[in-house]
């Protein structure tokens, strides 16, 4: 199967008709499973001694007034233990009272940075991935409007946010590779550079499907 490239910066429209139909995976852990493509993601599938713990992060994209969206991202605070200093989505574990990725999405948004569940329209879900800390993780993707977001960085857990331009992942000149030891081995894994920060692991690996998915236009 081919694809044709979209073309011009993406738009509302774009990410609506690309991610239309999408639905979360009923079971994340398996779902995480079936999309393996790389041998870093095969060796986290075969560390897991217990099934993976349910997460879900939210890709929030902001509308701005003229038209781009950004991505919006944070830097975690360096006094965690999970990932200190990374820079990540805001999620987290799926709770008993959440009910699905959705709202552990939303939830974790309003607690971290401060954005409110009703000025998020989601519009729909990016394949599950496993991370090194155990997880897997739902990514719902979903549309802001700029004013509708005043960013509030919870200390405890963020210590910065920031929005890169969406086109910025989805030009492919942008991927750079680097090297990741795990558990013996290296290996070769996407990475990308914004303005003196390093985005990289889930995170990126995130971003590069999602611009795999907004770049696919029409099956030809």
């Amino acid at each position: 199967m081919t694809y044709a490239r979209s073309t011009g910066p993406p738009d509302r429209s774009h990410v609506l008709a690309r991610l239309a139909g999408t639905a979360a995976p009923v079971d994340p852990a398996q779902a995480a499973l079936a999309g393996l493509a790389t041998p870093f993601a095969a060796a986290l599938a075969a560390q897991a001694d217990a099934p993976s713990t349910p997460a879900a992060v939210l890709i929030a994209l902001l509308e701005r007034s003229c038209g781009r969206l950004d991505v919006v991202l944070t830097e975690r605070a360096v006094h965690l233990k999970h990932h200190p200093g990374q820079v990540s989505f805001p999620g987290g574990r799926i709770e008993r009272g959440d009910g699905g990725p959705i709202a552990a999405a939303l939830r974790e948004a309003y607690e971290e940075i401060g954005l409110s569940p009703m000025a998020v329209e989601v519009v729909g879900f990016l394949d599950a991935q496993l991370t090194v800390s155990g997880y897997a993780v739902t990514p719902v993707v979903g549309l802001v409007n700029e004013r509708s977001f005043k960013p509030v960085p919870d200390p405890a857990e963020v210590a910065a946010i920031f929005a890169p331009p969406l086109a910025f992942f989805l030009d492919e000149r942008n991927r750079a590779t680097g090297l990741r030891e795990y558990r013996g081995s290296t290996f070769e894994v996407v990475e990308y550079h914004w303005e003196g920060r390093r985005i990289w692991g889930a995170t990126a690996r995130m971003l590069q499907k999602l611009s795999i998915v907004l770049n696919e236009i029409n099956n030809i």
